[in-house]
């Protein structure tokens, strides 16, 4: 283990990718030390360009909110959303998964066939249908955008768990007594989690891009300041201030180029076979 973390620290995609991150991370987390007024609150004039005025580096919005302040507030939403959707859809897809790759036969089929069921629906307009149902809160979203996203990594785990259960390990354990639920969770699942972590690092990203869809469509929280909502408001006036809408985009592409460094990353080290091809390529 010691031996991936330094290669995978070693890697020059995946320290600009953390590097990326913890700054988002710490802006998050610091929001509301370096902003602890509302970000919804009015501080100056509408639309002062941005860098014009020492306390409000980015400038105003057409309210005269702070852009800086919102983008710091935002992140708080765009992690949360991120990271949590992704542990509800990585908690389903393994459980559907396991247990379609573990026992086969009817229980693989049925599983399968619930899991093609939500593969055949398009994944963001099913989101937003589910957060219109349910209202729009940080709550919905992270709901939506975790069932809908669970589907690829049963798939995932399923072949995983369909090439590993017939290995001498498992067998041995079933000699040893040992019940079908600890071949699945301390034998297989341990086995199957390398390509699983590597994913998950993407799912984020995608996550994080839809919440950011979302709230651009005014299906956002209301009451949490999102980067998606932010570059929606200022769809109208993207022409008479420019860097309402780019400074959220910027940070947008930047996360999510951020994540996808740190997952290809991962998948250079959990699965050196996999580069090594790419690298012969």
């Amino acid at each position: 283990m010691n031996a991936n973390v330094r290669r995978f620290l070693s890697n020059p995609k995946a320290v600009i990718g953390l590097s990326v991150i913890l700054i988002v991370v710490l802006a998050a987390f610091l929001a509301p030390v370096l902003f602890p007024r509302s970000p919804w609150d009015m501080v100056s004039r509408p639309f002062l360009p941005p860098f014009q005025d020492g306390r409000y580096w980015l400038g105003t919005d057409m309210l005269g909110r702070d852009i800086f302040a919102g983008l710091a507030h935002g992140a708080q939403v765009s992690l949360i959303v991120g990271f949590v959707s992704t542990l509800v859809a990585l908690g389903v897809g393994i459980l559907f998964g396991a247990l379609a790759g573990y026992y086969g036969g009817l229980i693989d089929d049925a599983l399968m066939r619930v899991t093609e069921f939500f593969q055949t629906i398009p994944t963001f307009i099913f989101a937003l249908l589910l957060v219109a149902i349910f209202n729009p809160s940080v709550t919905s979203i992270i709901v939506a955008l975790g069932i809908v996203s669970w589907p690829p990594v049963a798939r995932l785990v399923r072949s995983e768990f369909a090439s590993l259960r017939s290995r001498e390990f498992v067998k041995a354990a079933v000699v040893l007594g040992q019940s079908n639920r600890q071949i699945i969770f301390r034998q297989i699942l341990p086995n199957t989690m390398s390509p699983v972590i590597a994913m998950a690092s993407l799912m984020v990203a995608t996550a994080i891009l839809n919440e950011a869809a979302i709230s651009f469509l005014g299906l956002g929280d209301p009451n949490r300041m999102s980067w998606g909502y932010m570059i929606g408001a200022s769809r109208t006036v993207i022409r008479q201030a420019w860097w309402m809408s780019f400074f959220p985009g910027m940070v947008i592409l930047l996360v999510v180029l951020a994540l996808n460094l740190v997952g290809e990353a991962l998948n250079d080290v959990l699965n050196p076979r996999l580069a090594r091809k790419k690298g012969h390529g």
